[in-house]
């Protein structure tokens, strides 16, 4: 790893400095909570077991591979994935870097509630042919179990024990749990109560969907293990690669370089999604955070604010766009090499160390989440609200005439350190992912801004509590539509399209309740690609 810093380097220096003679990194691995706070604050000591996990999960190895190999030997062409956040977004990296070994399933992810998006996973798989992995840690995610109920329906018109066809991943004693063993699924998979879901990557989460699409994992786990090993008790802390990393991330936020820009080579394209969540919902907190910003399309280094610091991470021999210049417009720079895809799974680890140690610098917990419940009650208040009974939420219309204006009042809102987040609650496809991302250039161009974009709800289990608890410099834009049709969830009396406008609503709500500045447009029937005709230049 080579940090150039510049003008910051004698801060992170003295950071370094400081936690040596304190023994930090020896604390840490001690799970000492008083590294966060003076006293000892509920889910610190419990919630550091990912410390330990690249060796904690390595006996399980040969069971996760034969189990993988068992399912493969029976014709399943698919693993669909119903979970959110942590249980999802290490999967997909696993599945988009590392990819499916011959002959095995790919994975397909479902975290959305869209009816669209469920209707194009049903209408990809067959569902004879495909595993369901039911993943959440608490047992009760909303978006995972009615996912649930809705494929449970379409398996069971097939087969006569669709119980088969299911498989759970949760901690021990959950609701989940109970739900898999009255189904009789195929297997429930127990993951550490220690272990925080956006630190779940090498856990059961992260490990049964790789073993089902066929992941070396010995060669996964032993990549963690030599990082965790490197970043050791007896290390010291300018010589650990999570904790140099950590303290570049923390002093530069103090010191206004609060935009951890992800830059990465073609290989790693899916790589910052998982970051983005593990940095945001550590570290957005208490009026402060760290803005992840993954997958903005490289810019002329002029172009860029000076809130930024870029991390560069390229497997060797592959180029990374948007690194050129960087350095000489003055911006800091860290560069991460991989000797190979394999090592994904070590700067896993050193992302995790990096933040939980970030978190010491900003004096906030990196373990909690105490922004992310009130979406998910006014989304329930909204879902149980008589029709017509909530108040309805002011929005701008792409069908009216004053779109363009209505929208560009908003963007003259945007101030030096803000960001930008387009939130959409559409699917997820190549032609809204593109659509948003030239719309991420615009909004660059326009306001100076660093961007972001997530497609909703998934982002709610992501950055959402930056948005919520973080620093009031987001500037954010909700984009919500009208399904084509909708789809119900079967066994209960609400639909796909009901949550995912109750989410919508509960969001916006929770961040005007929270003094954000919120736009929300409307598409009505519309589509991005139709907004994007009308957007103010």
């Amino acid at each position: 790893m080579d940090m150039q810093l510049g003008a910051y380097e004698t801060a992170v220096r003295q950071r370094l400095r400081a936690w040596d003679e304190s023994g930090f990194a020896r604390r840490l691995w001690a799970k000492d909570p008083t590294l966060w706070f003076e006293r000892e604050e509920p889910e610190i000591v419990d919630r550091l077991g990912w410390l330990t996990l690249p060796d904690d999960m390595a006996p399980r190895v040969p069971e996760l591979t034969a189990f993988g190999a068992e399912a493969q030997s029976e014709g399943i062409r698919h693993v669909v994935l119903l979970g959110m956040g942590g249980s999802s977004l290490a999967p997909e990296v696993f599945q988009r870097t590392l990819g499916s070994k011959p002959a095995y399933p790919s994975l397909i992810v479902l975290d959305s509630t869209h009816p669209d998006a469920v209707r194009a996973v049903d209408a990809a798989i067959d569902p004879a042919e495909t595993m369901f992995v039911v993943s959440s840690k608490s047992g009760t995610t909303l978006e995972t179990l009615s996912g649930f109920r809705y494929f449970w329906s379409q398996t069971a018109r097939t087969l006569d024990r669709p119980g088969r066809r299911f498989v759970a991943v949760t901690d021990p004693g959950s609701p989940l749990e109970d739900l898999a063993k009255s189904r009789v699924f195929r297997a429930v998979f127990s993951a550490p109560a220690d272990v925080g879901g956006r630190y779940s990557a090498l856990t059961m989460f992260g490990l049964v969907p790789a073993a089902l699409i066929g992941v070396d994992l010995e060669r996964l786990l032993d990549a963690a293990a030599t990082m965790a090993h490197r970043s050791g008790p007896a290390v010291t802390a300018s010589a650990s690669p999570g904790l140099r990393l950590g303290a570049a991330m923390g002093e530069l936020a103090l010191a206004g370089r609060d935009k951890l820009t992800f830059l990465v080579s073609p290989t790693l394209r899916a790589f910052p999604d998982w970051l983005e969540q593990l940095v945001a919902e550590s570290t957005g907190k208490d009026g402060k955070g760290i803005v992840p910003i993954a997958g903005e399309p490289p810019a002329d280094p002029g172009e860029y604010g000076q809130d930024r610091l870029f991390v560069s991470y390229h497997i060797d021999g592959e180029p990374v766009p948007g690194t050129d210049g960087v350095v000489a417009a003055g911006h800091p720079l860290i560069t991460i090499p991989l000797a190979g895809v394999y090592e994904l799974s070590a700067e896993m680890f050193r992302a995790e160390m990096a933040t939980a140690a970030a978190g010491s610098v900003l004096g906030i917990h990196p373990f909690n989440q105490p922004d992310v419940q009130l979406a998910k009650t006014l989304a329930r208040e909204a879902m149980e609200a008589e029709e017509g009974a909530a108040e309805p939420i002011e929005a701008v219309r792409l069908s009216e005439p004053g779109f363009i204006t209505s929208v560009g009042a908003f963007l003259g809102t945007v101030d030096t350190g803000d960001y930008v987040a387009l939130q959409a609650y559409v699917p997820r496809n190549a032609e809204n992912e593109s659509v948003l991302q030239r719309l991420r250039i615009g909004l660059r161009a326009r306001t100076g801004a660093a961007t972001t974009v997530g497609f909703g709800p998934r982002f709610l289990h992501s950055t959402g509590q930056l948005h919520k608890g973080g620093a009031n410099n987001g500037v954010f834009i909700q984009i919500v539509d009208e399904p084509s049709s909708d789809v119900p969830v079967p066994e209960v009396d609400y639909s796909f399209g009901k949550i995912i406008r109750a989410q919508a609503d509960g969001d916006y709500r929770a961040m005007r309740g929270r003094g954000r500045r919120v736009l929300r447009i409307d598409l009505g029937r519309g589509t991005l690609a139709e907004m994007e005709q009308t957007w103010p230049a």
